[in-house]
């Protein structure tokens, strides 16, 4: 298998460990088409695949980092409870939105970020198992994520200690999910923290062009386009709930911390998303990770971008969940 650095050239400013990684990173090119954004079955094949490619890995990153895991039902949705070592309560919760371009992966196969959430932030994390796309459309998944939401506030979870997080198209989804809360009157999480958001699923944005070449996850065209057809219509495909980044902030919404590296093609997702919140008279925070691909936080949670940022992250979520 061809190698991201046989088209590449790797980025020098990065620490020892990822120099590694990019060393080695399989070129994304490589990635066959999705399937047509109706195919279901050609989805749930796929989805399976990689289910069973990540489960193991996954539950042995839980068990290396001492986390306990429980299954769990809230507002008629699964969830995983994930309770770090040593815990102690203190009403901080943190809920959880996974990525996976919205059609793959659970809330076990992404234990790789919330169990590291978990541990770095010492906190109690709820994973949130929406359903797949295209066995669902984004209204139903919004609709999931909110009703976790609102159930934890309906048991006694005070939402000035709940915070949402989630990354790359569950980081959309934790944003759009605080829209539609606020946009229905519901009192919201107290932060939200966005590590790599798939914030605009249309291919707006300087970055596609200027870091297409340099992306080593993703090809668009090959690989987001046909999840983000499958998620929304084309028509919603800018609506709010669906691409937070055209939300109208003016209105409100929870501090905001938004993590990212400059090795992304979503890299102006994370800079306009920024502004739209910024402009609206909202606080936000842009914590940007140099040379650092998608999601880094979950890949090496051990080298020093990772540590870094995830120590940001908790600092920010303790001073806005009093």
């Amino acid at each position: 298998m061809a190698n991201y650095k046989d088209r590449t050239f790797l980025p020098k400013t990065v620490s020892p460990e990822w120099a590694a990684y990019f060393a080695t990173v399989p070129d994304a090119e490589l990635i066959p088409m999705r399937p047509s954004p109706t195919d279901a079955k050609a989805w749930a094949a796929i989805h399976a695949d990689y289910e069973s490619q990540r489960l193991d890995g996954c539950h042995a990153i839980a068990e290396k980092l001492g986390v306990s895991i429980t299954e769990k039902q809230l507002g008629g949705v699964p969830v995983l409870e994930i309770t770090p070592a040593g815990w102690v309560d203190d009403g901080r919760l943190l809920v959880y939105a996974h990525g996976g371009a919205y059609t793959f992966f659970t809330s076990r196969s992404t234990l790789s970020s919330s169990a590291v959430a978990a541990r770095s932030t010492g906190m109690r994390v709820i994973s949130i198992d929406y359903t797949n796309p295209p066995a669902a459309k984004w209204p139903q998944v919004i609709g999931q994520i909110v009703a976790v939401l609102t159930a934890l506030g309906e048991a006694g979870h005070a939402m000035d200690k709940t915070a949402i997080f989630g990354d790359s198209a569950g980081g959309a989804l934790a944003a759009g999910a605080v829209l539609k809360m606020r946009d229905d009157g519901q009192k919201l999480p107290a932060a939200v923290v966005l590590w790599s958001p798939w914030s605009d699923i249309t291919e707006t944005g300087d970055s596609f062009v200027t870091l297409k070449d340099y992306e080593p996850a993703y090809i668009y065209e090959t690989c987001l386009a046909p999840a983000a057809a499958a998620y929304a219509d084309p028509a919603d495909h800018r609506h709010p709930y669906v691409s937070p980044v055209y939300g109208d902030y003016s209105r409100g919404f929870p501090p905001t911390l938004i993590q990212g590296g400059t090795r992304e093609i979503f890299l102006s997702n994370f800079v306009r998303h920024y502004r739209a919140i910024d402009a609206g008279g909202q606080k936000a925070v842009l914590d940007l990770y140099e040379g650092m691909p998608h999601v880094f936080q979950n890949k090496l949670p051990e080298s020093l971008e990772a540590r870094t940022a995830l120590a940001k992250m908790k600092e920010f979520l303790l001073e806005h969940m009093i």
